[in-house]
């Protein structure tokens, strides 16, 4: 395997965790509150594409979601109408994936939903090309980010799509996203985070270019506690969760 995207150690940490994944109130509660709004997001910048093709009438969009681990989004973005692979390296996760769908039917409307265990590079070398490409909360775990998301690119069909979720590399997420969440709230399990990894929108956006791909939009992703139930909001701030899409040239 190439280095770029698999590195065993998270491999198998999230492999740990693969039987509690869709438990909302479990070691991945943060991920099932943000879903609806990163899988919404990217959805909505989707149909503005899907408008453009073939003035609508070009079918479903395929769909390719990186690291989908148990499938959160990969659900998610089936039940949206979008035809979807989701790919991990963990086959303990895409255990949890199929398990989860084998009991819950998705509706009529619904696109195709599959899942393969398995590394990026090895559906590269395969040459498929996807329409959109997602990497959630992903890159920030991956061995090579730049030649990560030149793998990305290579997925993407040209004019295709490819969203990022990730966090920021400041002091504000020190404290909140690492500090705050693994060791003080324990929203997360100890050691979920490496600080240092955490990449700047800016260098996101320059590796991003350097494989191709053009930044189109940004939003910060905000947990807001009020009003009650606490969700989680788009917003101009940056500083600690965001997420982008880029349109491969």
């Amino acid at each position: 395997m190439s280095t770029s995207s698999v590195s065993p150690g998270e491999i198998a940490r999230f492999s740990a965790l693969a039987e509690r994944w869709w438990d909302p109130v479990g070691p991945m509660r943060p991920l099932h509150e943000m879903n609806p709004l990163r899988t919404g997001w990217v959805d909505a910048r989707l149909r503005a594409l899907h408008a453009a093709r073939a003035g609508g009438g070009a079918g479903r969009l395929s769909l390719l979601d990186i690291g989908c681990g148990a499938g959160l989004a990969s659900e998610a973005f089936a039940r949206l109408g979008h035809d979807v692979l989701g790919l991990d390296a963990s086959e303990e996760a895409i255990a949890a994936a199929r398990a989860h769908l084998a009991g819950h039917d998705l509706p009529p409307s619904a696109g195709a939903l599959t899942y393969r265990a398995g590394s990026a590079e090895d559906l590269a070398a395969e040459h498929a090309r996807f329409d959109v490409v997602t990497a959630l909360e992903v890159i920030e775990h991956v061995t090579d980010p730049a030649a990560f998301l030149r793998l990305l690119a290579e997925l993407t069909k040209p004019g295709g799509t490819v969203a990022v979720s990730t966090i920021n590399r400041t002091i504000r997420s020190l404290a909140v996203a690492k500090i705050g969440a693994e060791y003080v709230a324990r929203l997360l399990p100890r050691g979920t985070h490496d600080w240092a990894r955490f990449l700047r929108p800016d260098e996101l956006a320059r590796m991003a270019r350097s494989a191709g791909l053009r930044m189109t939009d940004i939003a910060g992703m905000s947990w807001a506690p009020l009003p009650w139930p606490p969700s989680w909001k788009a917003t101009r701030d940056t500083s600690i969760n965001y997420i982008a899409v880029f349109t491969r040239d």
